[in-house]
């Protein structure tokens, strides 16, 4: 009789709790993350092991800029589940994030840290595409005395080509753009567009043609284009 109390008290409680997390995981989707972020403390508090609920959170916080915040949450899940590669991808993305807003010898620190992040992250998931992205632009935007290369950057284009050749032409492209090789990255997002034929691509391309090639007939053309081939 005390086993069946006990299961008559505890259903309810587990039906209110799914509840509270799909209305909680909904206003996320909307973008209500002020409305979303307490409901998911309550519910942390009752299931202070779910990871879901944990992912979340770091997830809001990430949004909302408190690097801290985010770092103990992602910090959480990495040791929960230390054979996630995305939780090693939004730890070191957090964690570079904090980079550009510390001071520079802080900043130097923290940066080993960050690629060692990304590099687990395709260490777990060999096809994990946004830790190559990300360890593109890392490579890109470091001073070479600080680790920063171009060769590298190709490297994980080249890597990613084999993966995705949308995502191979598109951070190719980017190097190029970067490197203000605009020729060359014109072409790598042609490649790109007539692989994906995506509007990702024909935007990038566009922006291109407009901001730095200072040609807006071409990038107005280009997004015309897009629309007659897929009807918009």
């Amino acid at each position: 009789m005390k086993r069946i109390l006990i299961l008559f008290f505890l259903v309810p409680f587990a039906v209110f709790s799914q509840v509270n997390f799909e209305k909680a995981q909904q206003l996320f989707e909307e973008g209500k993350l002020e409305q979303a972020k307490p409901m998911f403390e309550v519910l942390l508090k009752k299931n202070p092991s779910n990871i879901k609920i944990i992912e979340y959170l770091g997830d809001i916080a990430g949004h909302s800029k408190d690097w801290d915040e985010a770092l103990l949450h992602y910090g959480k899940l990495k040791k929960t589940k230390p054979s996630e590669a995305n939780y090693y991808f939004k730890y070191g993305g957090v964690l570079g994030m904090k980079a550009l807003e510390v001071n520079k010898f802080k900043a130097l620190g923290m940066i080993d840290e960050v690629q060692s992040n990304f590099e687990k992250a395709i260490e777990l998931n060999p096809k994990h595409i946004e830790a190559r992205w990300a360890l593109i632009e890392l490579n890109l935007q470091l001073p070479g005395i600080l680790g920063g290369s171009e060769k590298k950057a190709i490297q994980y284009s080249n890597e990613l080509s084999k993966i995705s050749a949308v995502d191979g032409y598109l951070s190719r492209g980017h190097i190029e753009e970067y490197c203000k090789r605009y020729a060359l990255a014109e072409q790598q997002y042609k490649k790109a567009i007539a692989v994906g034929n995506s509007k990702k691509t024909y935007q990038k391309l566009a922006n291109l043609y407009a901001n730095k090639m200072k040609s807006p007939d071409k990038a107005q053309a280009i997004l015309e284009e897009y629309k007659k081939k897929n009807n918009n």
